[in-house]
């Protein structure tokens, strides 16, 4: 027979157990994922891809010097542009993939009624949700009268993307319709001046967009990489 010295108690083990157990030792935090936004974004369509993907314009400096040198054309007079920083995706405006949260048809309309020329722009979509949301942010954008880019951002500019948030910058605003209907021959065209960018950050797969043109259409799909239309303000 033990003594009572020698023997276990239940209670002993359970008390013992309890002292030494620490939650944090079993139930690692983990952090959240974010969830897909689901929407629709548009993006002109490229006339003459050189592969399968959107490119950003930093990407494009090494792939395609030729490309860059005629995209970065474009900021002539307002270079610092490349230069800001997107602060959520710690990046520049050079290494995102610019989307638009509207069909920018009503954009391009509003340019033709000022007597502006503007071509036929078809236009690709593309489901929200095959985009990381931790990769992307929404752009609150906004031209000064008689100014030659965009104001610059500030972190109050920026807005996570989510199904919320994309619905709230989907309807294009009165004041960036009568911008382009008033623009003067000599005036900077910006046609999304005033429309919430959905910036990406690194490059886009093109089989993600829809109304795409066919291989037999574009022979040159076969290889290389394809860049994001720098046209923003």
């Amino acid at each position: 027979m033990r003594s009572r010295s020698s023997q276990c108690r239940a209670s002993d083990i359970i008390d013992h157990a309890s002292a030494s157990f620490e939650p944090d030792a079993f139930f690692m935090p983990t952090e959240p994922t974010q969830q897909r936004a689901r929407g629709r974004l548009f993006h002109a369509m490229i006339t003459d891809p050189h592969g399968d993907q959107l490119l950003p314009l930093a990407m494009l400096r090494e792939r395609y010097p030729d490309l860059h040198a005629r995209h970065v054309a474009k900021y002539a007079g307002r270079e610092h542009r490349l230069r800001e920083r997107v602060i959520p995706l710690e990046c520049t405006w050079a290494d995102v993939v610019f989307l638009s949260p509207l069909n920018p048809t009503v954009l391009f309309d509003a340019v033709r009624s000022a007597g502006l020329p503007m071509g036929n722009v078809p236009v690709w979509t593309l489901d929200t949700s095959q985009l990381d949301p931790a990769r992307c942010c929404i752009r609150l954008m906004r031209v000064t009268p008689g100014a030659r880019t965009a104001d610059p951002g500030t972190e109050d500019d920026y807005l996570p993307l989510t199904t919320a948030t994309l619905r709230a910058v989907s309807e294009v605003t009165n004041r960036a319709l009568e911008r382009l209907r008033n623009l003067g021959p000599d005036e900077p065209l910006l046609p999304w001046g005033d429309v919430p960018h959905v910036l990406h950050r690194g490059p886009v797969a093109l089989n993600l967009f829809q109304n795409l043109p066919s291989p037999s259409t574009h022979p040159d799909m076969s290889g290389g990489q394809l860049r994001s239309a720098p046209s923003h303000a």
